[in-house]
């Protein structure tokens, strides 16, 4: 409650806030470290007792005696009726102190993680005044980072911290070779720490170099091959120097899963080898294929294993028989059927998605505003929608005037209601080239009736892509109850991909796409973009889809513009 007090009165703007602030957080610290209870020590000696404790003065031990004797306070209730805000929860979110939790209280109605996390969902920070989008990106970093007990955070955040460390020890010009290994290379929804290989002949001049990054917190150990630090981030690191000769194995065994090293080091065992981080050694203890991860694989008469794949799912026998698919790669995807702009909840208008759609080579992008029954996404009804399919049109008449080979297609991002009807008419919906449903409201119904209000909507016939299957965010909001099997033969009969979301839901999840992959239903993997900088996320989606071994063949947006209208069309 003093610290409450504390950040509540640090917003204020009286002459003595200052001083108040420090005096309640100074007070706070004292009876959080007091050997007995508080009220132990005030029943032995009174309101004297409680002065003579180390920065509580005569207003805050008569404060502390109110509290002790009603179980309230005047000045707590006060200031909380003034500031109806979990401010002790808001700020321990890295990146957002009590003045800014305030401003977002105010503008926003944020009261508590909950209303951060929708707000953050929705990207009504970016637009917020002394915020923006890097201020949002921090909170949403910070969010997750929260919500995985500190000690995982998702790829898109992990990946990425992962790479600049990488990028630097490139730039140094003391490393001849670096890799990020572990679950990041395996490209997991979240990872715990952080692998990573080099090849250098100036060991020691790499972890003095390594260990005094300013991304590092602190040096857990230092040695001359191998140092291990704990990130600002809050994820621990472990750097290893290797011999050009071990590098390969190296990156095989710190890529893999335990159990799926264990079933390559068996095959290893059966064919008269020992395979560990040093190399692939023969009954001579010479090393036979350490230099390249790829040479291992050959040496074992197995094939090589994309490292999304390497979790012990079956793969190692598929590379027994030489079987492994040919998995969706970032470079086959053509465009994005989940995009949104000013018109709804985005930040940028149909143009600027459009020509950054265009700078990455794509061929189309599906412009996808939310409908009337998301108001805080300021979801747009059917006669708002008349227009905005209007000006796609303008648009895409615009682009080929200009000779530009790029189409935008007239989509919605379709709220499927609590009982299985669409948010917009059939007349509207019938004009568009693709429609993405999906479910934002009433996620807390049981299964049967979850499965029943989805297939309904993909019965209806005017849904081509199911958005985020099971409405999960990573790290934010569990999975709602669907059986997504009922929920996939529905889609294969009806013609309607799964979406796998690139942005903070990854959802479908590798295990889910394992899951409906067995019936013949195929994936479109998107953005959700809400600002041109989240095309970006497009990794992450293929990353989750390798993960979940799907194939080029599966994935709508892999086709070219030509096809996959005819798909559309059924």
């Amino acid at each position: 409650m003093l610290d409450e007090i504390s950040e509540l009165i640090s917003v204020e703007d009286f002459p003595t806030a200052r001083f108040e602030t420090r005096a309640y957080k100074k007070a706070a610290l004292t009876i959080a470290t007091l050997q007995e209870p508080i009220e132990e020590v005030y029943r032995k000696g009174g309101l004297a007792a409680l002065m003579e404790l180390p920065g509580v003065g005569k207003s805050i031990a008569a404060f502390i005696e109110e509290y002790l004797k009603t179980g309230k306070t005047k000045k707590y209730d006060s200031l909380k009726k003034k500031y109806p805000i979990d401010i002790g929860a808001l700020t321990s979110i890295q990146g957002l102190g009590a003045k800014r939790a305030v401003i977002l209280y105010k503008k926003l109605g944020v009261r508590n993680v909950d209303d951060l996390k929708k707000a953050i969902e929705q990207h009504r920070i970016a637009k917020l005044e002394g915020f923006g989008e890097k201020s949002e990106e921090v909170l949403q970093q910070g969010l997750a980072f929260l919500a995985s007990g500190s000690d995982r955070v998702i790829i898109s955040v992990g990946l990425p911290a992962a790479e600049d460390l990488i990028a630097k020890l490139r730039k140094s010009g003391l490393v001849e070779k670096a890799l990020v290994a572990g679950s990041a290379r395996r490209m997991r929804e979240t990872i715990g720490d952080i692998d990573i290989l080099v090849i250098s002949k100036k060991q020691e001049e790499v972890m003095d170099f390594f260990t005094k990054l300013p991304e590092v917190e602190k040096v857990i150990a230092k040695g001359p091959t191998r140092s291990a630090v704990r990130l600002k981030m809050g994820l621990n690191c472990d750097i290893r120097v290797l011999k050009p000769e071990s590098f390969g194995a190296a990156v095989q065994y710190f890529t893999g899963s335990r159990d799926h090293n264990i079933e390559v080091r068996q095959i290893a065992i059966d064919k008269g080898y020992k395979l560990n981080e040093y190399g692939l050694l023969d009954k001579k203890g010479k090393n036979v294929g350490g230099i390249e991860e790829e040479h291992i694989y050959e040496k074992l008469g197995i094939q090589w294993m994309p490292p999304e794949m390497r979790e012990a799912r079956g793969e190692v026998k598929l590379a027994q028989q030489h079987k492994i698919p040919r998995l969706v790669e970032l470079d086959d995807i053509k465009g994005d059927l989940h995009t949104h702009t000013k018109e709804s909840d985005g930040a940028n208008t149909l143009e600027e998605m459009a020509e950054a759609a265009m700078k990455l080579g794509w061929e189309y992008i599906n412009n996808t505003d939310h409908t009337k029954s998301e108001p805080v996404a300021r979801g747009k009804d059917d006669k708002a929608f008349e227009g905005i399919l209007k000006k796609v049109d303008k648009l895409n008449e615009k682009l080929e005037n200009e000779g530009k080979k790029f189409r935008v297609l007239k989509g919605a991002e379709c709220d499927i209601l609590k009982d299985g009807s669409l948010d917009l008419t059939k007349k509207t919906l019938e004009q568009m080239d693709c429609v993405v449903g999906s479910v934002h409201q009433n996620t807390k119904m049981d299964e049967k009736q979850m499965t029943e209000r989805v297939i309904k909507a993909l019965d209806s016939g005017l849904v081509n892509v199911l958005a985020h299957p099971t409405g999960r965010i990573v790290g934010v909001r569990e999975p709602f109850k669907i059986d997504l099997e009922k929920v996939a033969e529905a889609a294969e009969r009806n013609n309607v991909a799964l979406e796998i979301n690139s942005n903070q839901r990854l959802d479908l999840s590798d295990t889910n796409i394992m899951l409906v992959s067995k019936y013949k239903v195929m994936f479109a993997i998107d953005t959700d973009s809400h600002r041109t900088l989240e095309y970006s996320l497009m990794r992450y989606g293929v990353g989750t889809a390798r993960r979940g071994w799907v194939e080029k063949e599966r994935v709508i947006n892999t086709m070219n513009l030509g096809k996959l209208e005819k798909w559309l069309d059924g």
